[in-house]
């Protein structure tokens, strides 16, 4: 279990969570610190480091996305299923809500679940014939400029082939599960997570053509940093590092794909009207009447 222990309402979901997996004959796995914030160390087993998550038939994650993204980082070296919990603001990547919390265990004590897995992408970054970085990301590959008050002028290319020019702030490839993240905040279309496409979405570029692409799952997309202009990357707002003048971005489509679990009945299109409270009726139809 994988908990947000800042939270005074997700302590007390955690511990009512560790009791009905208990109760069922499971063995709970928690970090010694979430352990200790939800006084739960006498009851569960104490676990930490990267290899946390080992031979774990479920990683429940209770809090948003944030800590949706930091159990991630656990679970899919493992492979090991996500099931997430939203006790944060929007909660795209959680499964169920609070008020199911308890239907949700009875779910998984009887294996009735269905696993899917979800496209991840690994990025390497270059300079020449050197390797300077390695890493992952399931939501997106962010290339942001590190000074503030000049922008990146990036060379972007699909497959080996020049495709685009631009000065901007930066540039996102995301995958289809991270299309309703960053990438949509910065213009990106909404891509149903079971598509199996990558998302290149310039971040507030500074030219004529700045069209958000989806490109094929087995694509490769490098980016390149031009001048004398230095980046910060990012993978998920978790991974960073620098990006020297010179650095080429290469990212595709990942080997390990990222388990998540999924309850019955479950439809990506109901979370987006509910997430985003999208008006599905009109005035007419007794809906919110236009502005």
């Amino acid at each position: 279990m994988i908990a947000h222990t800042g939270r005074r309402v997700i302590v007390a979901q955690a511990r009512a969570v560790v009791t009905q997996l208990i109760e069922a004959g499971f063995e709970v796995r928690m970090e010694p610190t979430e352990a200790h914030d939800a006084e739960l160390s006498d009851r569960v087993r104490i676990v930490e480091g990267r290899h946390s998550a080992d031979g774990a038939e479920i990683a429940f994650v209770l809090g948003g996305d944030g800590t949706f993204l930091r159990a991630a980082e656990l679970a899919r070296p493992a492979g090991v299923p996500l099931l997430g919990v939203n006790l944060g603001h929007v909660g795209f990547l959680a499964e169920t809500d609070p008020n199911d919390m308890v239907a949700a265990v009875e779910t998984v004590v009887a294996a009735n679940y269905a696993v899917e897995e979800r496209l991840t992408l690994d990025v390497e970054v270059s300079i020449g014939e050197r390797v300077i970085a390695q890493n992952w990301a399931l939501n997106e590959v962010s290339v942001e400029k590190s000074n503030r008050e000049r922008m990146l002028e990036l060379a972007v290319a699909v497959d080996d082939v020049p495709l685009l020019r631009f000065g901007c702030d930066g540039i996102l490839c995301a995958t289809p599960t991270g299309s309703t993240a960053y990438a949509f905040s910065a213009g990106g279309p909404i891509v149903w997570p079971n598509v199996e496409a990558l998302l290149v979405v310039p971040n507030a570029a500074h030219a004529l053509f700045q069209r958000p692409l989806v490109v094929a799952p087995r694509s490769t997309v490098s980016v390149e940093l031009l001048r004398r202009e230095t980046g910060v990357l990012s993978c998920d707002g978790r991974r960073s590092s620098e990006l020297p003048s010179g650095s080429v971005v290469r990212v595709q489509r990942a080997e390990t794909a990222m388990k998540i679990v999924r309850f019955e009945g479950s439809k990506f299109a109901q979370r987006l009207v509910d997430k985003f409270q999208l008006p599905v009726k009109g005035f007419r139809d007794g809906g919110p009447h236009p502005i």
